[in-house]
């Protein structure tokens, strides 16, 4: 029985029939579900007289999202943006799926992402408040220190606009001065504004030359946010199996030391082999690319 089970027009249309009404779910037939993933891997793997005699399927299902959340750090393309206006308060909220950004940009008017470098010499401390005599205060009731709202480095990271300092950090940048200074510094020299992400807060803070843009937030997350996210494409599937395969017999009592390392040499080729499919490297695109290999490169 072969595996595409609705008409063209479902897929097209979708559920509800209407054209291009954001139901659809076009090019699913790319992944494969993690409950798929899950009955798969006990068909083939679980077993009288196969590699694994039995296992519990919630054990099977743990290690089948661990795999996915691996994956999707190294090998899935698993890229999510979001698009904002930044406004007044200069702060962009961290998605509630964030684990980690890949770039943060800003838009310009012809369309062209801007990248936004992160500002590495400066945070946001916690704020005690001090009397006339520079001793902290404290909470009569509960005996604790005293903060304020927000950081006096913050508030002056973004009342100051550091584009006119950003390229070579110390505010030297002027008509008399363009050009005449030897060997910028390559993280100060772009004028495209600055952020930073508090750790505490989980809020990212932009300089003041960032008011009124459209910035865009590159992350990655775990692919375990939602159940339409635990998904493998199919160039990774088999690697896939053979992670689950060796994260059960590497954790099982009695299991033979030549099984393990077996299985982990084949979920190293596995993952290496997923990781060159999902490259995507076309032939002729990169063919179109070295076109340009014998053109100068001036430094």
């Amino acid at each position: 029985m072969g595996l595409i089970n609705q008409t063209d027009e479902q897929y097209y249309l979708g559920p509800d029939g209407v054209w291009d009404s954001w139901d659809e779910n076009y090019g699913s037939y790319q992944f494969t579900s993690i409950k798929d993933i899950i009955n798969n891997f006990i068909i083939s793997y679980v077993g009288e007289d196969k590699i694994i005699s039995k296992i519990r399927r919630t054990d099977v299902s743990f290690h089948a999202q661990r795999g996915i959340q691996e994956f999707s750090f190294d090998i899935l393309p698993s890229v999510k943006s979001q698009e904002i206006e930044v406004g007044p308060a200069l702060n962009f909220i961290l998605p509630k799926d964030y684990v980690n950004y890949v770039k943060m940009v800003w838009v310009d008017g012809g369309g062209v992402e801007r990248i936004i470098y992160p500002a590495i010499k400066t945070s946001n401390p916690l704020p005690i408040l001090q009397d006339n005599n520079y001793e902290y205060l404290f909470d009569e009731q509960k005996g604790e220190v005293i903060t304020a709202d927000e950081s006096v480095t913050r508030q002056r990271f973004q009342t100051t606009n550091n584009r006119s300092k950003s390229v070579d950090g110390n505010g030297f940048l002027g008509l008399n001065h363009f050009g005449r200074r030897y060997g910028l510094d390559p993280q100060h020299a772009q004028t495209n504004g600055t952020f930073y992400i508090d750790p505490i807060s989980n809020i990212i803070y932009f300089d003041s030359s960032m008011a009124g843009r459209i910035v865009t937030l590159k992350y990655i997350s775990d692919g375990l946010g939602t159940d339409e996210e635990m998904v493998v494409h199919k160039f990774a599937e088999e690697a896939l199996y053979k992670y689950i395969a060796y994260a059960i017999l590497s954790t099982r009592a009695n299991t033979q030391e030549y099984m393990v390392a077996r299985f982990k040499r084949e979920m190293v080729a596995a993952r290496r082999n997923a990781k060159l499919r999902l490259s995507n490297i076309k032939i002729e695109e990169m063919a179109q690319i070295m076109r340009g290999k014998s053109k100068q490169i001036k430094h």
